[in-house]
């Protein structure tokens, strides 16, 4: 592991790398056009009066990002408090120099220090590397679950009980 590495706590300023970051794993992941998050959103959503996540980075000399995991709390109604990886992802240039790896600390780091009892993220099952390094750290990788997912254009055109919308807008004050 290069010895230049720094190791910290995500702040606004890193988000335009960041964003370099998820669309390099994007074109990892064979799906570059799917990144439709922006800057601005970011930016609202993650230091913004009500912020929805976190992140680490792994930092060169050159004051470069090469690596993020991005995080959030979830809640589990079977198990309470957790946190959910969203995206861990080392430059290419800096695979196995064990920077996945204290990148992944840092996230159980966080979960055990903001009381979470469980961690979880999502792996593609084509990713060969990524489950075996998770397989390594002795995580579980489920099979039995699928994912659900509305996507921008579903979640448009979906008709809401109007009760369910006027709850909804009640709470943020405004109309939907």
């Amino acid at each position: 592991m290069e010895h230049n590495i720094v190791l910290r706590r995500g702040v606004e300023t890193d988000l335009p790398q960041v964003l370099a970051l998820i669309q390099e794993l994007a074109e990892y992941e064979k799906a570059p056009e799917a990144v439709t998050n922006t800057l601005t959103a970011m930016q609202r959503d993650g230091f913004g009066p009500e912020p929805i996540f976190s992140f680490f980075v792994l930092e060169n000399e050159a004051q470069k990002i090469v690596g993020l995991a991005l995080f959030y709390t979830a809640y589990s109604t079977w198990k309470g408090r957790m946190l959910y990886l969203e995206d861990l992802v080392v430059t290419e240039a800096a695979r196995r120099g064990g920077f996945g790896r204290l990148l992944f600390d840092a996230v159980v780091a966080e979960a055990r220090t903001t009381g979470a009892v469980r961690l979880k993220w999502q792996v593609l099952d084509w990713n060969e590397p990524a489950i075996a390094f998770y397989k390594k750290l002795g995580a579980t990788i489920e099979d039995e679950w699928f994912n659900g997912n509305l996507d921008e254009a579903q979640l448009a055109h979906y008709h809401a009980a109007p009760a369910a919308v006027a709850v909804a807008e009640a709470i943020i004050g405004r109309h939907l």
